[in-house]
């Protein structure tokens, strides 16, 4: 975990736009692939699941863990975005919390 990453997302005239301090992030479809769409947040699906996906496995850096979280995460973080936006590191780690306290065992 890097609670120091600052995510960002923005919508421009060219397509969406995810960064990790400034640099893409990337996809991860090969951890799974949800959809060919690419990354898009503000509701529950396919792209916001990838998204969701993406955040977590650069997050984290463990696939298993970010793969079992993704649902939840894209429930309560992803699908609740604004059309721009900007997620810490510590942002993630407090909605991982919320979602690991409320998460069926």
């Amino acid at each position: 975990m890097n609670p120091g990453k600052t995510y960002t997302g923005t919508r421009a005239i060219d397509g969406i736009v995810v960064l990790v301090d400034g640099r893409r992030l990337d996809e991860r479809y090969d951890l799974k692939r949800f959809t060919r769409g690419g990354f898009e947040w503000t509701y529950r699906g396919p792209e916001p699941r990838q998204l969701a996906l993406a955040l977590l496995a650069d997050h984290l850096g463990n696939d298993v863990e970010a793969l079992r979280l993704t649902e939840p995460f894209m429930r309560a973080v992803v699908s609740n975005l604004e059309n721009d936006w900007t997620l810490t590191g510590a942002d993630i780690d407090a909605a991982l919390k919320s979602a690991r306290e409320i998460e069926p065992r």
